[in-house]
């Protein structure tokens, strides 16, 4: 049987139409002139550059501090919410407590960003709390939509541990809580650092839901880069976009490390 040539040059084709324009960015990244599209000779200066630029570095750190506090926070909750739905079967309200936790996944960015807004001015209207949009309600934001993702890779993870290692604990005199901490979570711990890397990832990306629930001086790194752009095509902005796919390659291995990890623990664990 030939090779199917038109199914290659299909496929060819595509990934070329994805990944040539990021490639192409990062070449102009290194290029020594001003003009984004116009080749002037290799030059590392517009990284240089980007350690000078306090508004970026700035809205980095920001960016940062909101990711990790938020993938953290999220992996705990997370990590509940797939449990209970997992360990605990049917319960009163499990429904509408799954379609909740499901609603960031399928609910459009605008609508959730608005929604959440609305949710801040109301609550600041009768508590004072919190005090305006910034740093806080962003972290609020993205805590309530990665909480979903963590829980969707514990619940899939959770589905393949065999529930008898539990079991055997709490026959030999261990309290649930205590099996829980032992045995279940080191068993999700490859499952648990996945979501993490999912939830950091998710909120350093995040630009239509920040837009609407940050304020005066809390700009994430996203709302610069779209605001830079919007006035035109840097290279300086070529050399940060290249970090970040630098910063997402890095997770990406991780992730795979952490991966393989966890089918080695299956197999090990599993009865021959």
């Amino acid at each position: 049987m030939g090779k199917p040539w038109t199914l290659i040059a299909l496929v060819t084709f595509g990934y070329g139409f994805l990944y040539l324009p990021i490639l192409t960015l990062i070449a102009y990244s290194f290029n020594a002139g001003d003009r984004v599209t116009v080749w002037a000779g290799f030059s590392t200066r517009w990284y240089a550059a980007l350690l000078h630029n306090e508004e970026i570095l700035d809205a980095a750190w920001l960016s940062l501090r909101i990711a990790a506090a938020s993938a953290s926070l999220a992996t705990v909750l997370g990590l509940m919410a797939g449990y209970v739905l997992v360990r605990f079967g049917r319960f009163r309200s499990r429904g509408l407590f799954s379609g909740m936790l499901a609603a960031p996944l399928v609910v459009p960015e605008v609508i959730t960003g608005l929604s959440l807004l609305m949710l801040f001015v109301a609550l600041e209207d009768l508590t004072g709390w919190p005090p305006g949009r910034g740093i806080i309600t962003i972290g609020i934001a993205h805590i309530t939509f990665c909480t979903a993702y963590v829980a969707v890779v514990v619940q899939s993870r959770l589905i393949q541990l065999d529930p008898s290692l539990e079991e055997a604990a709490l026959d030999l005199g261990a309290s649930p809580w205590r099996t829980f901490l032992q045995i279940t979570v080191p068993l999700l711990a490859p499952a648990l650092a996945a979501g993490w890397l999912l939830a950091f990832t998710l909120s350093i990306d995040d630009l239509v839901i920040a837009s609407f629930v940050s304020g005066p001086g809390a700009s994430t790194l996203p709302m610069v880069i779209f605001s830079k752009v919007r006035l035109g095509l840097s290279p300086e902005i070529n050399a940060l976009a290249s970090l970040l796919m630098l910063a997402v390659l890095l997770g990406v291995a991780v992730a795979l490390l952490l991966a393989g990890r966890r089918d080695m623990i299956s197999e090990r664990g599993s009865p021959r």
